[in-house]
């Protein structure tokens, strides 16, 4: 009990301010950056979610069924499904998703992507990051999460010649992160 309370008070502690701390305006324009460049090689759509910390609607469900990673797992694909990243033409939709309070990363892939790439292709490309928000090196862990994305949709969804952007859908999701 008073180790789910310590971290309760952890994540209501932190808020939108340590976000935008942690990811300065200038950070946040050089990744939109990144993202748009990433996007105009392949038809996918790459979308950056940085949340302070949990809800305490789901640090409630902690308990020895829900562990911490799947807690956070979970938020992630919920935030999956709150920014549409479902939603797109091709089904190919990736959202990076970075938890400051538990330096957890996750990647939500739609079934389009997810059809190509295995759970543990996914869990190694977290784990590679890791070291870099440990150290709260978010852009370099950011960047690097966008780059081995990007590899994965240029791999599989490669733009033909002579094509721009999304297929016939257009820039279907904003590129600029969202921070909560």
């Amino acid at each position: 009990m008073i180790t789910k309370l310590k971290l309760l008070l952890k994540h209501l502690w932190l808020d939108a301010s340590d976000t935008a701390r942690a990811i300065p305006p200038d950070m946040l324009e050089r990744l939109a950056r990144r993202v748009a460049a990433s996007e105009r090689r392949h038809s996918g759509e790459i979308r950056i979610c940085v949340e302070s910390s949990l809800p305490a609607s789901y640090l409630w469900r902690l308990d020895s069924s829900h562990s911490l990673a799947a807690i956070t797992r979970e938020r992630a694909v919920a935030m999956f499904g709150k920014l549409r990243v479902w939603d797109t033409e091709h089904n190919n939709g990736i959202l990076i998703y970075l938890l400051l309070a538990e330096h957890a990363i996750e990647i939500v892939a739609d079934r389009g992507v997810a059809r190509h790439v295995t759970a543990d292709e996914w869990q190694t490309m977290v784990a590679n990051m890791a070291g870099a928000f440990k150290e709260q090196r978010y852009e370099d862990g950011l960047t690097q999460a966008l780059e081995e994305c990007s590899a994965v949709l240029m791999q599989h969804f490669e733009l033909q010649a002579g094509a721009s952007g999304v297929q016939g859908a257009g820039n279907e999701l904003p590129d600029t992160p969202l921070l909560q």
